[in-house]
């Protein structure tokens, strides 16, 4: 297959390893909502001076410049908060890397597409699996002032790479755009800045083992208090004994309350987070622990009983149950969901679609989903698309990180397990080989559907096409077998006929019917011979 790129192999997902659970502080007093804002906003300013000092550092940081600032931040705090600063800064730092090297990677996309299409003449078409040239001398003027304008900005990303730099934002580059753009957001200048502060507030404690509760520092006791260790300058605030701080609200988690009453009573590790939802006006305290990795089934296991094919899409999943050997069983279903609106709105719309996904897998008895393992790094560039702005909006929109996280989560709680496969030519090969074949006048089959086949196929290790070709000629086996069927004895009715003689006499059947006995065939096929040949299943198997 001349073009093809080498397929990777499909493998199990493996399972979550933390828990996040959260609850609203409710029924706060004046005084309790002033102290958190005093510690949020003391604390605040350590984090923005640790990460100033940490980027500072860059590329010479080590075990000593690490202590040393823990030190200078335990003067105005205690040990434990300033490792829970140091630690988030380090976490802060290295996710800027993370998205520096993407963005590098980015941008080579984009200057690699500019070249490949600069260099052909004006006017060139192209073909389906290279863009031609541009279209005419003044675009290819523009577009060359463009490939200099990304050649500069992809040096000065990768010099600040090799020098250690990076640019980060506490409070978000987002939301510090919003300052400049305050009529557009819908927001005055003292609600931004009531955002804004909020963002930037630091109060947070790593959890430690041994320790009461699991936490020193923010400790919640079994039934819901919720008591805070005050940094040295605040100590003056407390209204309990060692210089603790005791919240007049109680918290009960109504997900996970058991699994966190049993880590807190085992006095095992639990980290905790105190926010301000600005815009509702109310607090939270979020929970959080580590947990052994769940132990994923194997492949083998996992397509013992068959599997479920999604196809993901910008505003819906295209779901196909699918039996061992690869045989779509029933009619498709469609969960859609809407990711316009807030973020909010998008993550519920796609957990909403996930759950309902993920109870009909059960109800259906298989025990993997097979999914693409999308990532649309590269494909998001205006460079490989050009004026087709709408679909650059359109796969913009997919959150494929997000769903990665939500879906092998949700199902692992379920016992389910997910079948990562390689993305490439699925809707191209579903649509080609199972779209047609499968509709009928009762079912439409779209190509999503298809591409929903051709996912769960790949997933179980079949190939995505139906069948070989029969043999050629005519119906007998001269040249030769299907290659790509179902294993055999798997069937029974596809066996041998028995012979006559072991067949009920013909005549009333027990329900008053009559039966009627099979009339002899006169083909040569049915004549005895001396080699015996077995053909296998011919359904659709691959």
């Amino acid at each position: 297959m001349g073009g093809v790129r080498e397929l990777a192999a499909p493998f199990v997902v493996p399972g979550p390893s933390g828990v996040a659970v959260r609850d609203r502080l409710k029924h706060l007093t004046s005084q309790d909502e002033r102290v958190l804002r005093a510690v949020g906003e003391h604390q605040g300013r350590l984090a923005s001076r640790d990460l100033k000092a940490r980027c500072a550092d860059g590329l010479e940081h080590s075990a000593d410049t690490w202590a040393s600032r823990k030190r200078d931040l335990t003067k105005e705090s205690s040990s434990r908060i300033a490792g829970a600063i140091t630690k988030a800064t380090h976490d802060q730092w290295a996710l800027a890397r993370r998205c520096q090297a993407a963005h590098i990677q980015t941008l080579e996309a984009g200057i690699r597409t500019l070249r490949h299409r600069l260099s052909l003449p004006v006017g060139e078409p192209g073909t389906k699996r290279a863009a031609g040239g541009y279209r005419s001398r003044s675009e290819w003027f523009r577009k060359s002032r463009r490939l200099a304008a990304l050649e500069a900005r992809h040096a000065a990303v990768v010099a600040d790479r090799q020098a250690g730099r990076v640019r980060v934002v506490r409070g978000g580059r987002r939301l510090l755009n919003t300052r400049h753009h305050l009529a557009e957001a819908g927001l005055t200048e003292d609600q931004w800045r009531q955002r804004w502060e909020a963002e930037r507030w630091f109060i947070a404690a790593d959890g430690e083992s041994g320790k009461r509760f699991g936490n020193e520092t923010i400790r919640v006791t079994p039934d819901g208090e919720v008591s805070i260790r005050l940094p040295a300058p605040l100590a003056h605030l407390a209204n309990a004994g060692h210089g603790r701080y005791v919240l007049a609200s109680r918290i009960a988690f109504a997900h996970r309350g058991a699994e966190w009453a049993d880590r807190i009573a085992a006095n095992r590790a639990v980290a905790y987070r105190i926010h301000l939802n600005v815009d509702r006006g109310r607090w939270y305290l979020t929970a959080s622990w580590q947990r052994p990795v769940v132990k994923t089934m194997t492949l083998s296991a996992a397509r013992a009983r068959g599997m479920i094919g999604v196809d993901t899409n910008a505003d819906h999943f295209a779901a196909y149950r699918l039996d061992r050997h690869g045989n779509p069983i029933g009619d498709p279903h469609h969960f859609p969901y809407d990711l316009s609106g807030t973020a909010g709105h998008r993550d519920a719309q796609l957990r909403h679609a996930l759950t309902r996904l993920i109870h009909w897998a059960r109800q259906a008895g298989v025990a993997a989903i097979g999914i693409e393992d999308l990532d649309f790094t590269t494909e998001k560039t205006r460079e490989k698309h050009g004026r087709r702005k709408r679909f650059r909006q359109l796969i913009s929109g997919i959150p494929t990180g997000k769903l990665k996280a939500r879906l092998v989560s949700m199902a692992a709680e379920h016992g389910l397990a997910i079948v990562a496969v390689d993305p490439a030519y699925t809707s191209l090969w579903g649509a080609q080989h199972w779209q047609k074949p499968l509709a009928t006048p009762r079912r439409t089959m779209s190509r999503h559907d298809a591409a929903g086949i051709a996912i769960g196929r790949r997933a179980l290790g079949h190939p995505v096409r139906r069948r070989t070709a029969p043999p050629p000629h005519d119906r007998s086996d001269r040249a030769g077998h299907r290659t790509a069927q179902a294993e055999p004895g798997t069937r029974g009715r596809e066996g041998t006929r028995p012979p006559a003689t072991d067949r009920p006499p013909a005549g009333p059947s027990p329900n008053g019917t009559r039966t009627r006995e099979p009339s002899a065939s006169n083909t040569a096929r049915d004549a005895p011979g001396t080699q015996q040949w077995v053909q296998d299943s011919l359904t659709h198997t691959g």
